[in-house]
């Protein structure tokens, strides 16, 4: 049985860039991710309400 180092080469590379496009995809959402963490906080201020207050 001969080893086949075309569909090797093939299935390698494939594999390479389907990692290339997993890794670039992963840093994009974390940048999306961590600008909407950063970014929550600053949603407009509510009233507080007292604990004695009937306006929940």
């Amino acid at each position: 049985m001969e080893i086949n180092w075309i569909i090797i080469g093939i299935v390698i590379f494939f594999a390479i860039i389907l990692i290339v496009f997993l890794f670039r995809k992963n840093q994009k959402d974390k940048k999306k991710y961590t600008y909407f963490l950063n970014n929550d906080y600053k949603k407009s201020a509510e009233e507080e309400s007292d604990l004695n207050d009937d306006t929940y």
